[in-house]
This record gives C-alpha cells, structure tokens and sequence, in this order.
C-alpha cells in the first residue's frame, strides 16, 4: 500500500508548501534611508496615520480611510492550520492554530500565532457585518455552522483519516467534516486580509495579533437567544425581499442583478455535478478494491507460476489504482467543489449588500412619504388658519427635508460603495478561478500520468505469461 493512502488530503494541497521557499515580501521591498531620523520620523508617521484613524469607527468607512488602505500593498498570509479538539463530550470545542505573516506597518509583528475556536471566526464575521454591511461593502461569507456535524465530531474522539482499505468510515468523515471547515476558515480570513478596508479594521487586528483568548462569541450560538432572534430576522429579511420590489432606475444595476442570478444558477448546477463526479470517482476506487481482493484470490489459487505471479502484480496495481481514484476524487472535491461553494457564498454576501441598498431605498421613500404628508398637514392648517398648527407642521417639515437628503445622500454612498466592490470581487473571481482551473488541471493530468506508469511497469509481467 502506497505512502499516499496515509493521508487522504495528501494531494490536495490547501496550503501551498512551495511559497516557504519565496520571499513573501520581496513586492515590499524599497528604498531605505540611512538617516536614522528620517526613518524613525517616516514610521512613526505611518503608524500615527493608522493607528489614529482607525481607532475612529467614523472613519473606518471614509473615502480616506479606504485611500490610506488601497495605496498600501496587502503583504499577508494567513494560514490555519492544526485543529485540535479540546475537552470532551458537548462541551469540548476545536480549536484552530492561525498563523500570520506580513510586513503590513499596521501590524506590531511581522509573524504571530494564535488559537481561535470556531465560534471566534463567527464572531469576527458578525462584527464585520454589523460595521461594514451598511455601507455597502461585501463581507466574505464564514463557514457556515453544522449542528449534525459539530454533534458528531464532540461525541467522537479525535478525527483519524481513511481506513486501511481505502473506505472512509465514521471517524474518517468527521476528519473530512474537520478539513473542510478548516479550509473554508482560512479562505475566510485571506478575503478579509486582501479587502482595502477590512484588513485594517480593528477587530480584524485583534483577532490575528491577541495573545489572549477572545471573548466568547455567544450570539452566534444556534440554540442562543440571540441566534433565535437571528434566525426570525433572517425569515423577515427574505419575505421583504419576496414581497418588495424596487423599481430600479439603475442600469448598471439591473444588468448586474440580473447577471448575479444568472452566476448563481450555473455555479449551483455546476457544484452538483462536481459533487456527483467526486461521488462517481470514490465509487470507482471501491470497485478497484474490489477487484484487487478477487485478483488476489485467483492468483492464490491458480497453480500455474507465471500466471499467478502475474495476477498477483495486477492485484497490486488495482490497489494503487484504487488510492489514485480517491485522490482524483479529493481533487474534485476540495479543489474544485469548494471553490465553487466558496463564489455561491460570495455571490449570497453581494445579494445582501443588494438587498442593504434597497433597505436605505426604502428609508429614503418612507422619508420622503412623511415629507409630503407633513406639507400637506402644513397646506391644511393654512386652509384652516391655525397658526400653531402652521408651526408645528413647518418644524416638521424642516426635520423631514433633512431625513430625505440624508437618506439620499446616504443612497447614492451605497450605490458607487458597490459598484467598486463589485469590479473588485470581478477582477479577483477571473484570477482565483484561473489559478483554481490551472490547479485542478494539472492534479489530474499528474493522476492520469501516474495511471499509465502504473499500467506499463505491469505490462512486462503479463507478457512474460506462457
């Protein structure tokens, strides 16, 4: 049995373990002078302008502030890496090891590492949303939380890989269950970390520099109070979205909903079917194994030696064609399946700004209904002659004139807000998905490749039957 049957994530590597050996900062490398008072004054200043305004949560969503953000090169890896499961039955947790390198001025180190449990990235998810969300900034989505999954795994022990004979049994899930949403949390923070604005948000800092453990997020519990009142929320916001139509006035964004759908229904069709090809491809491997018992059978029992020692090689070739089919099966799922779940959950996170869009929307009709009805309250009083109830309905209207300019103001911000998330989201979803296709392509032909060295180092033995 191969080395590679081991480890059934061995070939798919979520990490890239090549980039050790490449200067992670050799695009920040510049001119330094030798002035020590120059380059004390030219950090300070730095940090200063920073750490100044991003302690002001007026100023995390100002076009300065995202200025400041976008001349900066985003120099930073993130990586999660060893889960560990801590304490036992329902109260145990995992934890994950989040190690970050960067030469971001913004950062007090170049590398650290932490440990976060799973709820402190929801946390972190929920805190962005509720800062950046209004505005109209796109939040990469988190992994969403499984209560099957998460049961299972805290009443089992610790996860272990495949069984011996290739077939995944209850503990080789929950370690699948394990890497999956290990790599789904550090796709999470690497979008954050290459976000202009939210990779200099200060939640964002702590969570990747605290020594400390975090305050336990306890409102993304499913089973909390606050997670009840979420789920309500949640069915509220998706009848507002059924039932309330905006007459939109926008091309540009009546063009890209529509293309957004459009995205959305091929990638799901798109998930299905590498989520059946993954399942098809695991079949194979145990139709392989299979075979391998049954060749294996033959050639104890056949009496003539060539011929035995013959099929007694191609029993050896099945089995390595059997961990070749569910590596090629990894590679359909983890690199391709999650990738695309990955764009369905971005594409639900740009139909929420949408959806913030049409809320400001309808603030600014409610606003501007009251206005016309505080004139017409206004109108009426003149009719009757009273003049308190002219001043009153003056002041009102006063007050309402400024409701509606700043819901409109507050309007258009969240309109051009995103416009330039979406050119950014385009420009990196045609980059991921080129490098996620050149990837996916040279696994398999590498499986292909190794198929038919595994086929032509047997061809000798069934020629030397006679």
């Amino acid at each position: 049995m191969s080395e590679a049957s081991d480890a059934p994530f061995s070939t798919v590597e979520i990490n890239n373990e090549s980039r050790d050996e490449e200067d992670l900062f050799a695009s920040a490398v510049q001119e330094v002078s030798l002035d020590p008072d120059v380059n004390g004054a030219q950090d300070s200043l730095d940090k200063a302008t920073l750490g100044d305004i991003t302690s002001s949560p007026a100023m995390i969503n100002s076009p300065v502030m995202e200025e400041i953000a976008t001349e900066r090169a985003n120099n930073i890896i993130i990586t999660v890496t060893e889960p560990q499961k801590i304490g036992e039955g329902m109260s145990s947790y995992v934890a994950y090891r989040v190690i970050t390198k960067t030469n971001m001025p913004i950062f007090s180190r170049h590398e650290f590492t932490v440990l976060r449990r799973f709820s402190d990235f929801l946390g972190l998810h929920e805190k962005l949303s509720e800062k950046y969300l209004r505005s109209g900034r796109i939040i990469p989505p988190a992994p969403e939380k499984s209560i099957v999954g998460t049961t299972k795994l805290k009443m089992t022990s610790t996860p272990s890989t495949e069984s011996a004979n290739g077939t995944t049994n209850s503990a080789g899930m929950q370690s699948q269950f394990v890497e999956r949403r290990r790599a789904a949390l550090e796709r999470f923070l690497n979008r954050v970390a290459q976000h202009p604005v939210l990779c200099i948000d200060p939640d964002f800092r702590e969570f990747l520099e605290s020594d400390t453990e975090l305050p336990k997020a306890t409102s993304t519990s499913a089973l909390s109070s606050a997670g009840m009142l979420r789920l309500f929320n949640k069915v509220g916001e998706t009848v507002n979205k059924i039932t309330y139509k905006m007459d939109e006035s926008d091309p540009w964004f009546e063009e890209r909903c529509a293309r957004i759908e459009s995205l959305e229904s091929g990638l799901r069709r798109l998930c299905g079917a590498c989520e059946a090809l993954a399942t098809e491809r695991r079949e194979l491997a145990a139709r392989a194994h299979d075979a391998a018992r049954a060749v294996a059978a033959a050639a104890a029992a056949d009496p003539h030696a060539p011929l035995s020692r013959a099929l007694s090689h191609l029993s050896d070739l099945h089995e390595k064609i059997e961990h070749l089919r569910n590596e090629q099966a990894n590679t359909d799922f983890y690199v391709l399946t999650e990738h695309i779940k990955d764009y369905l959950g971005l594409i639900g996170a740009i139909k929420d700004v949408f959806h913030e869009r049409v809320k400001v929307f309808q603030n600014w009709q409610h606003a501007q209904m009251q206005l016309t009805k505080r004139r017409e309250n206004k109108a009426k009083a003149e009719l009757a002659n009273r003049p308190e109830k002219m001043e009153q309905a003056a002041n009102e209207i006063i007050e309402w004139e400024s409701k509606v300019e700043r819901c409109q103001q507050e309007f258009d911000s969240i309109s051009r807000v995103i416009k330039k998330e979406l050119e950014r989201w385009e420009e990196l979803r045609l980059s991921e998905l080129r490098a996620t296709l050149l990837r996916y392509l040279h696994d398999h032909m590498q499986h292909e490749a190794q198929a038919i060295r595994y086929w032509d180092a047997f061809l000798p033995e069934a020629r030397a039957i006679k």
